[in-house]
């Protein structure tokens, strides 16, 4: 594998770059900028591959770069990964392409800017996953708010205004919390040691009282919960997902959501450890009611996206949990699943996109019975469904294993948060098989589906490359999970050691 030079900085660059490169295109080329931006974005995931590179018996961040942006201000543009970004990267450069190629015969209506659109946003997401400075987190992560709010608002649904103020309200109001506490912490560093810093490298070490802690890791958490999203900061989703291109949330589901996972992880956890294993029992509380609302709500829904929807609140749930129980398995499992859920999720709103494009509706009830109709569509759908509730043998199964089991065997841990939790899975299971047989194996009622056309080729094709990852992580888990552990158990130390209490004693 050929090494590259600054191979980050291309990641992070090479969309930005390709999305100006669209505004040269003419309006009308619109062929020509959904090809440049395809090829743009599979150029990023093919570079991305030399990540693989990582070695996971290094603790330290790798492929790092550092360069004075700010002087006067200590502000650097510093990136690097670990084995807790490393996957999410991967996830962001593989599902940006395939929501472009789902794009290409889909999105009519200003191609140029909705591509362009899509270009910045990858940008965003990669700047953020390997930003080590707090200022530059704080850019790229207020750059990936701005082109989802257009993408929802412009090429949307029916009430896509309405989804995509509510989207923006909701997290850039978590996002002023986390940017007023940044700034705290910057003036701290300068009071005790008189220069300007933002780097992690430097914030990292800083410890606050308790009370002021405290204050300052709900500013952090506010912004991260938001966009995870956990009960009760989730009522943005469901009209996101539901108002937003099937590529938007293609994205959204597989990649935003997981920032929120990330944030929590690289910034509220380390930087204020003590108030975040006091709150643990209150997160875990929250997702456990995450777990069990959310499946609830998604079995009572009639269209199809909002019940894949409100899975995801189901989901991050369990992610959520599995942070809370503070374990290295359980830990470990919810970077996992982040991804897992990015591929499953994905795939069953690329699925549902399939079907809307032929019949223009996503009420369950217009369907029934189209399984021999179309074949294809439907396998790809029961695969994808099967790996959204943890079958073995699929991503879903070793991620949400090793959650429970991790949570159920942490020291000072109720073991029925994982008694619990485990109901989300059977819950899972009914909703969403229960979709699944009243789309495609009730009787034929409606005779227009008599006509439709099954996934065509360039359809097939990037929802095949899902479900190979799918498979790949669900026959070979331990080839993705070398690569997490050992930056999950560097956190922990560092957690531990920072708190200067064993974890449990702090719950």
């Amino acid at each position: 594998m050929i090494a590259v030079p600054h191979l980050l900085s291309w990641l992070i660059f090479l969309p930005a770059a390709g999305a100006a490169l669209l505004l040269l295109f003419p309006a009308r080329a619109a062929t020509e900028a959904k090809t440049a931006g395809v090829v743009v974005s599979l150029a990023v995931f093919v570079l991305s591959v030399g990540l693989w590179r990582y070695d996971p018996a290094i603790a330290a961040f790798q492929f790092g770069e550092s360069v004075p942006w700010i002087p006067p201000l200590g502000i650097t543009y510093t990136v690097g990964i670990d084995g807790i970004s490393l996957l999410l990267v991967l996830l962001t450069t593989f599902l940006t392409p395939v929501a472009l190629i789902f794009s290409l015969s889909h999105v009519k209506q200003n191609v140029r800017g909705f591509t362009a659109a899509f270009l910045l946003l990858e940008t965003g997401m990669l700047g953020s996953l390997a930003a080590l400075d707090l200022a530059l987190f704080y850019v790229f992560w207020e750059v990936m708010l701005v082109p989802m709010y257009f993408i929802i608002g412009i090429w949307g649904g029916k009430r896509k205004i309405y989804a995509a103020v509510k989207f923006f309200l909701f997290t850039m109001a978590g996002s002023l919390l986390m940017f007023l506490a940044i700034l705290y912490m910057a003036v701290q560093y300068h009071r005790a040691t008189g220069d300007w810093s933002f780097s992690l490298e430097h914030l990292y070490p800083m410890t606050f009282p308790i009370a002021t802690q405290t204050i300052l890791f709900f500013a952090f958490a506010a912004a991260f919960l938001v966009k995870v999203p956990i009960f009760p900061l989730h009522t943005w989703l469901p009209d996101a997902h539901t108002e937003a291109p099937t590529a938007g949330s293609i994205i959204l589901a597989g990649v935003l959501l997981k920032l929120g996972v990330y944030g929590y992880l690289r910034f509220a956890l380390p930087f204020f450890p003590q108030a975040a294993t006091r709150f643990a029992p209150w997160l875990a509380g929250l997702a456990l009611i995450g777990i069990v609302y959310g499946s609830m709500v998604a079995y009572a829904q009639k269209d199809m996206k909002r019940l894949v929807a409100y899975s995801s609140v189901a989901h991050l749930g369990l992610v959520m949990l599995g942070i809370a129980a503070l374990t290295s398995t359980s830990t470990s499992g919810a970077v996992l699943q982040s991804v897992n859920h990015g591929l499953s999720t994905g795939a069953l709103f690329l699925l549902v996109g399939v079907l809307y494009e032929r019949r223009h509706t996503r009420e369950i009830a217009a369907y029934g019975g189209i399984a021999k109709i179309v074949p294809v569509t439907a396998t790809l759908f029961l695969i994808a469904t099967l790996s959204s509730i943890g079958l073995p043998g699929l991503n879903g199964f070793v991620g949400e294993f090793l959650i429970l089991t991790g949570t159920f065997n942490a020291p000072g841990v109720p073991r029925w948060w994982a008694i619990v939790a485990t109901s989300g899975m059977i819950l899972s299971a009914v909703y969403l098989l229960t979709l699944v047989q009243r789309v495609f194996w009730t009787p034929l009622v409606h005779e227009e589906n008599r006509t439709l056309p099954d996934i065509r080729t360039s359809e097939f094709l990037v929802c095949a490359a899902l479900v190979l990852a799918m498979v790949a992580i669900g026959v070979a888990p331990n080839l993705f999970l070398d690569k997490i552990h050992g930056s999950v158990d560097t956190l922990l130390a560092f957690v531990r050691a920072k708190s200067a209490a064993p974890l449990e004693a702090l719950r």
